[in-house]
């Protein structure tokens, strides 16, 4: 059971999209609960909310430099971006401001289901590359975030998405002359030869969000890869919620899930339908309540402000992962290594 006086802590947050949250997912409080229908006007006035929508153009988007760190990024990222949190906040298709996000979004779609791989984005880390699974998964997310991800165009990327997965089942970082691109020790997974850690998690974030799609063999083989990188890196957990709501900058686009954050392995492995019965998990499980705080919450040192939200996101993903399913991995546990050993040649 959660600690009363841990929620508590959170519902003493200042902001409203946070205490609603609380009360819809932790609390389980219907969305025509007196509280949460208070609350609802009392979003609109949140400063997460409402410094986000006096950036946002006439035409739906966020250029780049609107959001902290997004400064090498394009307009259709920065919007994607802007997308995800609305979406993190509670906020969906029904409200004006995603409408016109999701719609500048879809406008920039390609004909397959794709976005553009090179428009104004000037991230080196692009040059010589025809695909980049990121080029779709990240506008993809936003999308999905916001509700979106069964609209006829969000399934066509869906099936452009899945058509670059590896037969391994993990996903490429691209294609560049004809070639897989060379994977960075640090975005290594631990039973794949191409596999792009990075690109993967972007990809399988997609699907977890997806109504069918999150418990499908697809969502299922790709969480099982991640989970074979068994690092435990304090430093980084809740970071992706920290950046979510803006607590944290956003930067890089192969680079964009560099760091290894469990609070965003241990949301994917309730998503998807991972359970503590899988000793990876249980182990991850065991770190993660380590970390936790004297008073029940977990500190995100960097950026203070976000421990609140890490706490309410860590306590979900904890409190679902209790659900029994019919999980299984078929990957051995192995060590992982970033740089393969080099056999000498004397």
């Amino acid at each position: 059971m959660m600690s009363a006086n841990r929620i508590a802590l959170l519902l003493a947050d200042p902001s409203p999209c946070l205490r609603r949250l609380v009360l819809r997912e932790l609390l389980g409080r219907p969305a025509d609960d007196a509280e949460v229908m208070e609350l609802n006007e009392l979003c609109q006035e949140d400063d997460l909310v409402v410094d986000l929508l006096k950036l946002q153009g006439p035409d739906g988007s966020w250029k780049s430099g609107d959001l902290p760190g997004t400064a090498p990024r394009s307009r259709l990222l920065t919007t994607a971006q802007g997308l995800m949190r609305l979406g993190y906040l509670g906020y969906g298709i029904e409200h004006p401001a995603v409408k016109r996000a999701v719609d500048y979004v879809f406008s920039l779609q390609n004909e397959d289901g794709s976005w553009p791989l090179s428009d104004d984005d000037q991230d080196e880390s692009k040059e010589g590359y025809t695909m980049m699974p990121l080029q779709t998964a990240l506008p993809l997310r936003g999308l999905a975030m916001a509700g979106c991800a069964q609209e006829a165009r969000a399934e066509k990327a869906y099936t452009w998405l899945l058509a670059q997965r590896l037969e391994d089942g993990a996903w490429p970082v691209g294609i560049a002359s004809g070639n897989y691109g060379y994977i960075a020790g640090y975005r290594r997974l631990a039973h794949s030869r191409w596999g792009c850690r990075s690109h993967t998690t972007g990809a399988l974030i997609c699907l977890a969000l997806h109504p069918s799609l999150n418990n499908g063999p697809e969502a299922r083989r790709a969480l099982d890869l991640l989970l074979g990188r068994e690092t435990r890196e304090a430093y980084a957990l809740g970071f992706e919620v920290a950046r979510l709501i803006g607590a944290e900058e956003t930067r890089g686009f192969t680079t964009y899930f560099a760091r290894f954050d469990l609070a965003q392995i241990l949301d994917l492995c309730w998503r998807v339908g991972a359970t503590a019965e899988d000793e990876r998990v249980a182990d991850m499980v065991r770190f993660v309540r380590e970390q936790q705080g004297d008073y029940g919450l977990w500190e995100y040192t960097h950026q203070p402000q976000a421990s609140r939200w890490v706490t309410f996101d860590l306590l979900r993903s904890l409190s679902r992962l209790d659900q029994q399913t019919d999980w299984l991995s078929l990957e051995p546990r192995t060590p992982f290594r970033p740089y393969l050993k080099r056999e000498r040649r004397y």
